[in-house]
């Protein structure tokens, strides 16, 4: 069976139970730092993600299909 691959939720709730976990100060250092590297690499997950909805919601198709910055597709009309 296949493993599900996470949503961007699931990797935002994930990170957060991961700096709760660190901001209460009792973890063990070798978890803290295990911990923090996921933290790390989650984060640059949801950046990446972020980063390509905007570029995705801030395009529009132009009258001969191509993609273009939403501000551009505005002045064509």
């Amino acid at each position: 069976m296949a493993e599900k691959k996470a949503t961007f939720e699931d990797n935002l709730v994930e990170l957060e139970k991961i700096v709760t976990e660190l901001e209460q100060g009792d973890v063990p250092l070798e978890k803290a730092l295990t911990q923090f590297q996921n933290g790390v690499k989650l984060s640059s997950k949801l950046q990446k993600t972020l980063e390509n909805a905007e570029k995705t919601l801030t395009s529009v198709m132009n009258d001969s299909g191509e993609e273009v910055p939403f501000e551009q597709g505005l002045e064509n009309e």
